[in-house]
């Protein structure tokens, strides 16, 4: 029912909707959680933006995610604040070989230098599929 409800709510603009978003972002169910951090990504909200990092590595719609964290780079500061979220989680065994290539095309759409250089170091990567993914998003940046 929570869900439903978000999902309504995501479809009315304005900042009372936006405040019920972020008021179901701030709650316990996690899928709840990762509709309103959709959305509120979508709507220039940064606060779902550890959230928005999770679902990628967990799979969890992260195409969407990645979209909205996209969404929220065209700020240069939030570019490389979600850039270094995305790098730390690579760091780590971030959902095994599956969430090292949903983080490294989550880089793909994230403007800067920051962003360059992370899939540049990437290349390098012992798994195969990774490093190709990042040489494919470089050649692809270098075109644009």
């Amino acid at each position: 029912v929570r869900t439903r409800a978000v999902l309504a709510v995501a479809e009315i603009p304005g900042d009372a909707a936006t405040a019920l978003l972020r008021e179901a972002h701030a709650g316990t169910d996690p899928a709840v959680r990762r509709h309103a951090a959709r959305e509120l990504g979508a709507r220039g909200v940064t606060d779902a933006i550890p959230t928005l990092l999770d679902m990628v590595v967990e799979g969890h719609h992260d195409t969407d995610a990645a979209d909205a964290l996209s969404a929220l780079a065209a700020d240069p500061a939030v570019a490389d604040r979600i850039t270094t979220g995305l790098t730390d989680r690579l760091g780590h065994d971030a959902g095994g070989t599956p969430g090292r290539r949903r983080l490294t095309q989550a880089l793909a759409d994230l403007p800067g230098a920051p962003a360059t250089r992370a899939l540049a170091r990437l290349t390098q990567d012992e798994d195969r599929a990774v490093a190709l993914t990042a040489t494919y998003l470089l050649g692809l940046r270098a075109d644009r």
